[in-house]
């Protein structure tokens, strides 16, 4: 059970935890983590010309892999958050199935969008794209993708407004459940735990993307239906890039709360908030949303001092997540004699390469990187590594200590193969990535120039050892939940 505190309350009181929403959560974002690996899985190999593919349907399995695993990462770490946030607030649980449920009939409308009406814009339905498909697909599959993003978003909404909510009633204002009673210094009998202050931050950023998001979804939905509705593309395209950065961004951020959470139980070491960490989060709420401008370094007709912003908020934004959280790990990890299994095991790992994938992204955004390499692999290798190995092992590590049961042992045979297998593949197919974007070779091309082969085919290999490693994560989990639930 989880513990919580009424607003204005002395005594603790008992709380349902939610366990049984989050779990089926977690085996639909399992599930579809493992689909959308072997989309990748095929994608690979056609570049690699071990299969053939056509064109037409690489790019709907493109699009179809870039919304599926954004989504996906976003769905698991909302159910992180949500569960972990439940030991500190109390949560409606029809404002979660509400949410799924909303979450649901976006993902029908969009593979639906995608597999039957032929629609192949990618995630980012960047306009006017949707409207200009040149006969591949009809305005009817544009609409019906961009709906399923809609339903989708009102689902988050719905789920950051309770969340905000009991987050204000609990701790007075989402300020102080900022942490900024830590930072001025002030007496906090009850400081908001770490778990508190990212919900607190993440609910402000991603209710603000998604809100932004769901303005040029509309605009460019009416745009569908009445070609002559005029829409500035310029705009358009920030609105789009601010909404997917921030959204990938919360998706992390919320998960890692499993980190703050769980670890604790193996060092024996609470994880408590101080000036340092609230601090960091409040650069953190600044940073996500000014980012974003590292992706439009290459629009000449931009502001000059929006790109400049980006490229200096590119190289700061890394600082919170180093300076703290992954400081703060290895901090506890050190000395502690931690029991490591396939829980611990996984968060340790999703810390470390969340920290080494802010690396090639920063590099990214350099102007000077920027303009030759943004439209190479470098860029899906950058956020391959914040998605393989950092959010996706996070849902991972959290999944496997759902299971876990009450006592800690060390990992099993299996255990040990799933780990090792799923580090070298995910660590062997970021790696080639990056270096196919040193290369020169471009992203988002379904078909590779004979040069290029060696690259794709080592990256395919590397990809069946990610397959493979999840889909063992994968049944543990749901075998774990029919042995706990019998």
């Amino acid at each position: 059970m989880s513990i919580a505190i009424e607003p204005g309350a002395g005594a603790p009181v008992v709380t349902v935890p939610q366990a049984g929403a989050i779990k089926v959560t977690m085996i639909l974002s399992g599930a579809v983590f493992m689909l959308m690996m072997v989309f990748g899985l095929i994608m690979r190999a056609a570049q690699g010309q071990w299969i053939e593919l056509d064109p037409a349907l690489f790019y709907q399995i493109l699009t179809a892999h870039g919304a599926g695993m954004v989504g996906t990462a976003a769905l698991s770490g909302a159910a992180i958050l949500w569960y972990f946030s439940g030991r500190h607030v109390v949560l409606t649980v029809g404002i979660f199935w509400a949410f799924l449920g909303l979450f649901l009939v976006g993902v029908v409308l969009i593979l639906g969008a995608i597999f039957v009406g032929g629609f192949g814009g990618a995630w980012t339905f960047l306009f006017p794209l949707p409207a200009l498909s040149g006969g591949a697909w009809e305005a009817e599959a544009a609409a019906a993708f961009m709906l399923g993003y809609v339903a989708i978003g009102v689902g988050f909404l719905l789920y950051y407004l309770e969340l905000g909510r009991q987050i204000h009633a609990r701790y007075g204002s989402l300020v102080r459940a900022l942490g900024w009673n830590l930072i001025l210094g002030r007496e906090d009998d009850n400081p908001p735990p770490p778990t508190i202050v990212a919900a607190a931050a993440v609910t402000i950023f991603n209710s603000i993307g998604i809100i932004l998001g769901a303005a040029v979804l509309v605009a460019s939905l009416v745009h569908l239906l009445v070609p002559g509705f005029e829409v500035n593309a310029l705009l358009a395209k920030n609105l789009i890039y601010f909404f997917g950065h921030v959204f990938i961004n919360a998706s992390i951020y919320m998960a890692v709360t499993a980190v703050y959470e769980i670890l604790p139980e193996y060092t024996g070491r609470p994880w408590k908030s101080n000036r340092v960490f609230a601090l960091a989060w409040n650069a953190v709420l600044i940073f996500v949303m000014a980012v974003y401008w590292h992706h439009l370094l290459q629009d000449v007709v931009m502001p000059p001092w929006m790109l400049v912003v980006g490229q200096l908020v590119s190289y700061f934004s890394g600082i919170p997540l180093i300076a703290v959280t992954a400081f703060s790990t290895f901090l506890y990890v050190r000395g502690s004699k931690m029991t490591w299994d396939l829980t611990s095991s996984l968060l340790v790992l999703s810390v470390a390469g969340w920290s080494v994938g802010s690396i090639p992204a920063s590099i990214d955004g350099m102007i000077s990187v920027n303009k030759v390499m943004h439209n190479t692999m470098w860029v899906p290798g950058h956020f391959h590594t914040y998605l393989l190995l950092g959010e996706v092992a996070m849902a991972f590590g959290f999944m496997a200590w759902l299971v876990r049961g009450k006592t800690i042992s060390e990992m099993g045979t299996l255990d040990q193969a799933a780990f090792g297998t799923y580090l070298a593949g995910a660590a062997g197919f970021v790696a080639v990535f990056l270096f196919s974007g040193a290369a020169s070779i471009p992203r988002r091309w379904a078909v590779h120039y004979e040069q290029w082969l060696t690259h794709d085919r080592i990256g395919t290999l590397f990809g069946v050892l990610v397959v493979l490693a999840t889909l063992v994560f994968v049944v543990r989990f749901v075998v774990g939940l029919g042995r706990n639930d019998g």
